[in-house]
């Protein structure tokens, strides 16, 4: 089975809140559209790295698996 490639991204727009962001990308591996992201923010980055594995892995199991070229 395979999946859109997906990068997780966790940044700080303001000190001490920290955002994660699931984006799929191209064969390149630049983001080229934005799938999921954070609601709020974390008060960590391990919290928002956590809490984005975790929207990562519903994200892959809830998505059907392309059909094959």
């Amino acid at each position: 089975m395979t999946h859109p490639s997906m990068q997780l991204l966790v940044e700080e727009p303001m000190p001490g809140a920290f955002v994660w962001t699931l984006a799929e990308t191209d064969a390149r591996g630049r983001p080229t559209r934005v799938a999921r992201r954070a609601l709020e923010p974390s008060d960590s980055y391990e919290a928002a790295l956590a809490a984005g594995t975790h929207a990562l892995n519903v994200q892959m199991r809830a998505q059907p698996a392309p059909a094959p070229a």
